[in-house]
């Protein structure tokens, strides 16, 4: 643990000043910018294949993924940096009915709180997005149940003892203990060393009134998307 906080405080020295509003917001292109690299063909799949993350953040995951396969465990990323447009697309495709959410057509839910909580149970609202920031990956299956039996067990079980080491955590974990906020998500990790950087930022930076742009932006404050989502998570 000594040397996950000596790197929290060189990682932390090194991003002062240099993250703005707008890279909180996911409103920049990670293929342009310099603190990313894309995803090696041999750790992703799906959606990652060809997508980007924080270099830190996929250095630590490689050496997590080889250190996995020395135990017979096959870790890859179907999921990484999505920028506000990336989210802005899956969003309004669920607002707009054209990805059906817990089997439902969305048009369908007039109550316009009531869709946008619908969404969040494991969608973020663009803006509000950890996989904004290159910090967070999706690993092996988008789907709970995966991780609950068989192979996906055995390498949740791998993840919850050794991630840490690596420097990721669990965000979204089971609620039982009072987290608000999206659903749990097993899949989904999250690079500590940045990330916990980057919330903090985020509440010092952004407010409601930065979470425009989009079909539905104004149920942001109403849900508390912020304060219950945003920051509703179990690791930083």
């Amino acid at each position: 643990m000594k040397v996950i906080y000596s790197l929290l405080l060189l990682v932390f020295s090194s991003l002062q000043d240099t993250v703005d509003k707008n890279y909180l917001l996911g409103k920049f292109n990670p293929s342009a910018d310099s603190h990313f690299v894309k995803i090696p063909s041999a750790y992703a799949k799906g959606s990652a294949v060809n997508a980007f993350l924080r270099k830190e953040t996929l250095d630590a995951f490689i050496q997590m993924s080889e250190a996995a396969r020395k135990e017979g465990f096959s870790l890859f990323i179907i999921s990484a940096t999505r920028n506000f447009e990336a989210q802005k697309k899956i969003w309004e495709n669920k607002w707009g009915g054209k990805i059906l959410v817990e089997g439902k057509d969305l048009t369908t839910v007039s109550d316009l709180k009531e869709r946008t909580r619908l969404i969040m149970l494991y969608s973020s609202m663009p803006g509000t997005s950890r996989h904004h920031w290159g910090t967070d990956i999706d690993l092996n299956s988008l789907d709970n149940h995966y991780f609950e039996q068989g192979e996906g067990l055995k390498i949740y079980q791998w993840l919850t003892t050794h991630a840490v080491q690596y420097g990721f955590c669990q965000p979204y974990t089971h609620k039982a203990g009072g987290r608000t906020g999206y659903e749990e998500e097993k899949w989904h990790w999250s690079y500590s060393p940045l990330s916990k950087y980057f919330l903090q930022e985020y509440q010092r930076q952004v407010s409601y009134s930065d979470l425009s742009g989009f079909t539905g932006s104004e149920q942001a404050q109403p849900i508390g998307s912020i304060e219950n989502y945003v920051m509703g998570v179990a690791c930083p």
